[in-house]
């Protein structure tokens, strides 16, 4: 009886450790909040928090500074796009002389550009997380409020060159659409027999 007993007790404490063991790693393996939400609450109130996240890439070192450099330029967009917005539309409907026959035509042209640059000092990594089954590396990127109001100061001469640009091929699209409009305009002439 003696022999069956002791050989029960290893059993039961290699269960007993297997579960401590299965439990500290899933307690260990808990994903933040803010994976989930996709929305980073720090304690700093006076600052800009941005993510970045990518999966596929095997080489780990890499795999971080890539989600780090897409929590910056999420940063970017966060703080400094200028968006264009262009859109021209045209219809015309040509009735027949019986009114019984009709020809309608529509076109629609829609230009959208979005632009972001700015030059990001002070902004740094404060948490990131490897999702282990995914392969998804996150990182959140923290920028002071002192910082940003920096770069605003800084980056005005920039913003002006970038509204003339997105200005200039705005009248591209312009032009384009009006020459696409006159070919459509212009009388259909039949081939001679």
């Amino acid at each position: 009886m003696r022999e069956a007993q002791s050989t029960r007790m290893p059993g039961a404490m290699m269960a007993l450790g297997s579960m401590v063991a299965v439990l500290t790693l899933t307690a260990c393996e808990s994903t933040p909040k803010w994976v989930k939400t996709g929305v980073y609450t720090g304690s700093d109130a006076k600052a800009f928090y941005s993510t970045g996240e990518v999966m596929g890439i095997r080489n780990e070192p890499l795999a971080w500074d890539v989600a780090e450099n897409r929590a910056r330029a999420q940063m970017v967009k966060i703080l400094s796009t200028y968006t264009a917005y262009l859109m021209r539309d045209y219809a015309a409907s040509t009735v027949g002389s019986d009114f019984k026959r009709t020809a309608e035509e529509q076109h629609v042209e829609e230009a959208t550009k979005t632009f972001a640059a700015a030059t990001l000092n002070g902004v740094r990594p404060v948490d990131r997380y490897k999702d282990e089954k995914k392969g998804i590396y996150y990182v959140v990127v923290k920028m002071e409020l002192e910082d940003v109001k920096d770069m605003i100061v800084q980056s005005k001469e920039l913003n002006g060159q970038m509204r003339d640009y997105v200005r200039k091929n705005a009248d591209r699209a312009f032009e384009r659409l009006e020459k696409e409009e006159q070919k459509r305009e212009a009388p259909v002439q039949k081939p001679k027999e």
